[in-house]
Order: C-alpha cells, then sequence, then structure tokens
C-alpha cells in the first residue's frame, strides 16, 4: 500500500483532477488571491497556471516528494515564486501573520485533522487575511449523504485517505474562521457522492 500512495496515486491525481472543469474551478477560487500566498495540498502543482499576476510569493506545503517532482515543469514556467517549504499542513513551518491568503483545493478531505490545519491557517494567516478554498464533502442532500457514508472506508482505501463525508463549512468554523462567501454544488460530470463541492472564501481573526 505505501508503494501505491507514494508511486501510483500522486501520478493518477495529477491526471484526474486536471480536467476542463477543474482548471475552471480553479481559475474561480485562485483569481483574487494577492501577495503572499501559502498553499495546503500543493500536489503536482495544478494550481499554478492559474495564480494571477497579484501573487507575488507561493509558499507550497506538500508531503509527496513524487508530488513535487511532478510540479517541476509547471513550477518552472509559473512567473511567480514557489518556494516548497512544508510538509505537514496541520504543523507550517511558517510565522504568525505571515501569509496574505491561504489556497486549499480538495486538501480538507484527505489532511487527518483538518482542523488543526485549518487552526494553523489561521495562525499563518495576517489580520485580514483569507482562506481561498475549493473541497468536497457532505453532500446537501440526506440520500446522498447516506451513500457517502456507505463508501466512505472504501474511498479511503482507494484514494490515501480520502473522505467523502466531512462537513467542511463546519470544519472551517471550528478551526476559527468565518465564512464570507461560500457556494455548494454537485461538480458537473461527477456523481453526486463524490461530486458534492464547497467553494469559498473565509477570513482570519
Amino acid at each position: 500500500m505505501a508503494f501505491y500512495g507514494e508511486q501510483v496515486f500522486p501520478r493518477v491525481m495529477n491526471l484526474l483532477m486536471n480536467t476542463k472543469e477543474t482548471r475552471k474551478t480553479r481559475a474561480r477560487v485562485c483569481g483574487a488571491l494577492e501577495g503572499d500566498v501559502v498553499e495546503i495540498g500543493f500536489g503536482t502543482g495544478l494550481n499554478l497556471p492559474h495564480l494571477p499576476p497579484s501573487v507575488s510569493r507561493l509558499r507550497a506545503v506538500e508531503p509527496s516528494e513524487l508530488g513535487v517532482h511532478l510540479a517541476q515543469d509547471r513550477i518552472a514556467a509559473s512567473p511567480v515564486l514557489v518556494q516548497i517549504a512544508g510538509l505537514d499542513g496541520q504543523s507550517m513551518p511558517f510565522q504568525d501573520n505571515s501569509a496574505d491568503a491561504v489556497l486549499s483545493t480538495w486538501t480538507l478531505c484527505t489532511i487527518p485533522d483538518a482542523v488543526a490545519a485549518l487552526r494553523e491557517v489561521g495562525r499563518v494567516l495576517r489580520p485580514g487575511g483569507t482562506l481561498h478554498f475549493v473541497e468536497h464533502g457532505a453532500a446537501p442532500d440526506a440520500g446522498v449523504r447516506k451513500w457517502q457514508d456507505r463508501l466512505n472506508g472504501i474511498q479511503q482505501r482507494v484514494a490515501c485517505g480520502c473522505n467523502l463525508n466531512r462537513d467542511i463549512s463546519s470544519l472551517i468554523e471550528a478551526g476559527g474562521l468565518t465564512i464570507s462567501r461560500l457556494d455548494t454544488y454537485y461538480s458537473p460530470g461527477e456523481p453526486k457522492p463524490l461530486g458534492a463541492a464547497y467553494e469559498g472564501v473565509a477570513k482570519g481573526a
């Protein structure tokens, strides 16, 4: 299983998470970023082409060495300074109040202690700083949520710890952030248990 998680899964996600729909979503989520940005769950750098010129630096937090390796061409092509700066979103090696914004795309589903990671987000954000996010999680419809609960164990094994049924809004609030904008929807082209999406912005303290 370690070989699958370390060598196979990052390659699979590099393909599956780079579709027409995910690129449209990434462009929306990244569009308002500016200044010094921290990204948790950098993956293979799929957000890099969507960072606006207003971003001066991206500090990337990513535990997968292969993911960072697969991102090298995107890093080289990016006009934004990219620093691979951390391995664990639950404990980031950054000073308090040091980031203008934090970016998270389809990441909170997998971090073991998502609330701890969100508290870290609040710690590193400057006063007035914002978390820009899109995540999949618990569906708004009870029938779909039942299927998510049934499938969650399989999903965790196949997708290396990913959870289908996390209430993203509640996690963000439990982490001490205040949601200022939230859109919930089913991602086009995906089965509803997999595609219940939360997209928005949250403010730090």
